[in-house]
């Protein structure tokens, strides 16, 4: 009897390294997961990790893989890849790393003395873009490295983000995908390939088309895996890899959203909204559709950056008691931390969280900082917890009605992924605030699945995606409305959340002319 063809995608996220097998029909057969480090900081801001780190690191997680689970090696049949995004790596003649990889975490700063040059800098002038191109500039890490590294900028051969290192690793060939292309890059999201030479991009910043990987749309074949890669995985040698995309754009494919109608939310360490769409829709106007790990797609989305990274925090910083008594217990501390949530009634007895907690670049501005309002002498971390899950929510309910306004689209359904999604108190004040279902998709390992996917489709498994979406992804625990918190969130959002950010603007502004904090 044939034995069922498998697809290992390899996960790498901020956090671990995932080693997933899949079969056709979207059944998650293996896993080894490898917590990593996610950066370490030689200055206040920075965030930086070793690109061989992460090597070391998947192969540490295809060992814990092939220990845990009853296939095969000889039943995979592709490999593929799916990555955080924006992280990114600068390599020499021979491939090896010349420092550590930036990640997209990083909060460093190159300096910006010149306004951009000729019709470009009139065309920013006229649309009153130049702070949001100065700002560009700041955070494009090329900048920054050639500015104060012009050693290792002169020895760099190749630029790349995490994916695309990867795929050299895997392949040798300086390919990555399309759907992976998200940070500060001469990418052009409208046509999804490389800049063209007038494009303003490459007057900004010292990156050259022969420092770029070549682009492979997600689904098609980057290279095959040589050995010393396929001993690393402890796969056959020869075997296809398949482009996918990045992590968020594969989140979406994994929850099944294919269209415009479908609003794919990610309570990750980013938190976002997004929807799948076949026409270019900036989110925010002059801010890009990021592409969809569905070929020829753009993923129209807004991004709360630091997301359920704040939950992460709170449990840091005071969350002690709950995760000391669960370890007591032999469980985890998640189930505590929804106990606290599930003991303060909707809407946290007034207290209101605004989650910018790291500003932004035009919706929310630079100068955003969080807020929280609203307190009096019933409140406990327990109200602060829930606020901040109310918060991130409301923030999202926000980014839905900017998605539909631009699109013209109404989002009818919720498909809610991510780490955070795992809590069922998370679950359902979605749904109460956004007054619609929230479903959680059949699988917690939705990056992995929508890179699987894209594997399945470039491996001829299914004929397209429409096939393989329908055969791969299902939704699990649907989440309903309850109708009285819904109302009262209604209220909540319209009168008091959507008037936070315009009457505190002034005062974060101030905030920062007198701190200089955020920068």
């Amino acid at each position: 009897m044939r034995e069922t063809p498998l697809i290992l995608a390899i996960d790498n996220g901020t956090q671990s390294i995932r080693a997933l097998l899949f079969d056709t029909r979207g059944n998650l057969l293996g896993k080894g997961k490898q917590e990593i480090e996610p950066y370490f900081s030689e200055q206040p801001g920075w965030a930086e990790q070793h690109p061989e780190y992460f090597w070391d690191n998947l192969g540490i997680a295809c060992q814990q893989l092939w220990q845990t689970t009853s296939a095969r090696p000889q039943q995979v049949v592709g490999v593929t890849v799916t990555t955080q995004r924006g992280t990114v790596v600068n390599l020499d003649r021979e491939g090896k790393p010349l420092r550590p990889a930036i990640i997209w975490l990083d909060q460093r700063h190159a300096q910006v003395d010149v306004p951009v040059k000729g019709p470009w800098g009139w065309l920013f002038k006229l649309a009153h873009l130049e702070d949001t191109i100065s700002r560009f500039r700041e955070k494009t890490q090329a900048n920054w490295i050639a500015q104060n590294q012009p050693d290792i900028w002169a020895k760099t051969h190749k630029y790349l983000l995490l994916s695309g290192y990867l795929n050299y690793r895997l392949t040798g060939e300086y390919r990555d995908s399309t759907g992976s292309q998200v940070g500060y890059l001469p990418f052009d999201y409208k046509r999804q390939c490389w800049a063209g030479h007038r494009d303003f991009k490459w007057q900004v910043m010292p990156v050259t088309p022969g420092m770029l990987p070549e682009l492979i749309p997600p689904g098609e074949q980057i290279g095959t895996l040589l050995p010393e890669a396929a001993a690393h995985l402890g796969l056959p040698g020869g075997l296809p890899v398949i482009a996918a995309a990045s992590d968020k754009a594969c989140e979406i494919l994994g929850s099944g959203g294919l269209s415009p109608e479908t609003g794919c939310m990610s309570y990750g360490t980013t938190a976002t909204i997004n929807t799948t769409n076949a026409r270019y829709v900036e989110p925010t106007r002059f801010m890009p559709p990021y592409p969809s790990a569905l070929p020829g797609h753009y993923s129209t989305e807004v991004m709360i950056y630091r997301g359920f990274w704040m939950v992460s925090w709170f449990k840091r910083e005071f969350g002690l008691r709950e995760q000391k008594l669960a370890e007591q217990k032999g469980i985890e501390p998640e189930a505590l931390f929804d106990e606290l949530v599930n003991a303060v009634p909707p809407g946290s007895m007034g207290l209101m969280l605004q989650p910018y907690w790291s500003p932004g670049v035009r919706q929310p501005g630079p100068e955003a900082k969080g807020s929280i309002i609203g307190f009096g002498d019933v409140h406990t971390r327990a109200h602060v917890y829930r606020a901040i899950l109310e918060g991130l929510a409301y923030a999202l309910k926000e980014g839905k009605e900017r998605i539909e306004k631009r699109s013209g689209q109404a989002i009818k359904r919720l498909r809610v992924a991510g780490g955070g999604s795992q809590s069922d108190a998370a679950m359902q004040l979605t749904a109460d605030i956004f007054g619609l279902p929230a479903e959680r998709p059949h699988t917690y390992e939705t990056s992995g699945l929508g890179a699987a996917i894209d594997a399945a489709v470039g491996l001829g498994l299914h004929p397209d995606f429409d096939t393989a979406v329908r055969a791969m992804t299902r939704t699990g625990r649907v989440f309903e409305p309850n109708p009285e918190a819904s109302a009262l969130y209604q209220r909540l959002y319209r009168e008091v959340y959507q008037d936070m950010y315009p009457r505190l603007q002034p005062l974060y502004k101030k905030i920062r002319e007198i701190t200089g904090y955020p920068r």
